[in-house]
C-alpha cells in the first residue's frame, strides 16, 4: 500500500502491463476517488493495454489513512507511488492525473523535475550520494508485493527537507530523483486555486470548508478532509507548468466539463511547453474519459 512520503498510510495496486514492458503509468485519481472506484479501475484496465499501471488512493480517500488536503500534501503520496514503481524495476515511470489528481501531477512534475532540481544541484547531488546503496537495499514487502512500496521509497521522497529556505514547498525531500516522472498528463485539471465559477465547484467548496460539508465528505463520499486551511498556499498548477520542461506534458480537457471551463486548460497550455487536447463532448475527469481517449492517453505516455 503506497504510503505518503510524510508517513500517511496508503492503499495501492500494481497492474501488469501491456506492450511497453519497461514503462509504468502511475494514475492519480480525482477528489472523492480511490483505487477501488469503478471509474479508476476502468481507467487502469484500459491504460494497462499500453503499459504497466500503478494505482493508489490519496490520503483520506478510500482505505488510505490520514486526511485529504485537497491537492496539497497529496504530492507526497504521488511521489511515493512513483518511487515504488521505480523500485519494482520499471525504466520509465510516467504519471496521469484526473481533476485534483491532475493538479497534483503538475506540481509533482515541477517540484521533483529536472528544471527545479537543477536549481539546487550541488546540495541535491550531495544528498543523493547514498541513493544507489539505498535503492539496492530497497525491497517490496514479500507478503504483499503488489500492495506496498518500500519504506526507502517513502523516505527518499519526503522525510528529508530541501536544503534551501527559498523553495516554494520546503517540506519536499532533498533526495528526489527516484520520485521524478518521465512524462506527465493532466486530465480535467484546474489552472488556479479557489475557483468557484461553476455550481459544482461551489458545492465542492462547501464540502471542504464547512464542518457539515466535511461530515458529508466522510460518510457520504468516503473522503476524510483536513479541517485546516492551506498554510502556506501550495504552488498553483499554472505556476507549476513553466517548471516542468523538458519533461513532456499533455493537457487534456473536455469541452463540456461542468467543473472547469475551457479557460483552465488554455491557461495551463499557454504557461509552458505542452500538448493540448480539447475533447468534444467530454465531461469531467475519469468518469467522463472514454476507453478510446484512455487508449490514446496511454499511447502518448508510452511514446512521450
Amino acid at each position: 500500500m503506497p504510503d505518503g512520503a510524510d508517513g500517511a498510510d496508503g492503499d495501492g495496486e500494481r497492474r501488469p502491463g501491456g506492450v511497453a514492458a519497461g514503462t509504468a503509468i502511475v494514475v492519480a485519481h480525482g477528489f472523492t476517488g480511490s483505487v477501488d472506484r469503478p471509474a479508476v479501475r476502468r481507467a487502469a484496465r484500459v491504460l494497462s493495454r499500453s503499459a504497466a499501471v500503478v494505482t493508489f488512493s490519496f490520503r483520506g480517500h478510500g482505505r488510505s489513512g490520514g486526511l485529504s488536503t485537497v491537492g496539497d500534501r497529496e504530492v507526497l503520496d504521488l511521489a511515493a507511488a512513483v518511487a515504488w514503481a521505480r523500485s519494482l524495476g520499471y525504466r520509465r515511470v510516467v504519471t496521469a492525473g484526473f481533476s485534483m489528481g491532475g493538479s497534483v501531477v503538475l506540481r509533482h512534475a515541477a517540484l521533483y523535475g529536472a528544471a527545479y532540481g537543477a536549481r539546487y544541484e550541488p546540495a541535491y547531488g550531495a544528498a543523493n550520494a547514498g541513493g544507489a546503496r539505498e535503492r539496492a537495499a530497497a525491497a517490496v514487502d514479500a507478503d504483499t508485493p503488489e500492495r506496498r512500496p518500500t519504506v526507502g521509497a517513502r523516505r527518499r521522497c519526503g522525510e528529508r527537507r530541501w536544503p534551501h529556505a527559498d523553495t516554494p514547498e520546503p517540506w519536499l525531500a532533498a533526495d528526489a530523483r527516484d520520485c521524478r516522472t518521465d512524462a506527465v498528463a493532466a486530465v480535467s485539471a484546474p489552472a488556479r486555486w479557489y475557483y468557484r465559477g461553476t455550481a459544482p465547484m461551489r458545492r465542492l467548496h462547501w464540502v471542504v470548508t464547512r464542518p457539515v460539508g466535511r461530515l458529508v465528505g466522510r460518510y457520504g463520499l468516503r473522503t476524510r478532509i483536513h479541517p485546516r486551511d492551506w498554510d502556506p498556499v501550495p504552488l498553483s498548477p499554472v505556476a507549476a507548468v513553466p517548471l516542468i520542461a523538458p519533461t513532456p506534458l499533455l493537457i487534456v480537457h473536455g469541452d463540456r466539463d461542468p467543473y472547469f471551463p475551457l479557460d483552465h486548460p488554455r491557461m495551463l497550455a499557454a504557461a509552458g511547453p505542452s500538448e493540448l487536447w480539447l475533447e468534444p463532448g467530454m465531461g469531467h475527469a475519469e468518469n467522463a474519459a472514454g476507453d478510446a481517449l484512455l487508449g490514446r492517453l496511454g499511447d502518448w505516455l508510452v511514446r512521450a
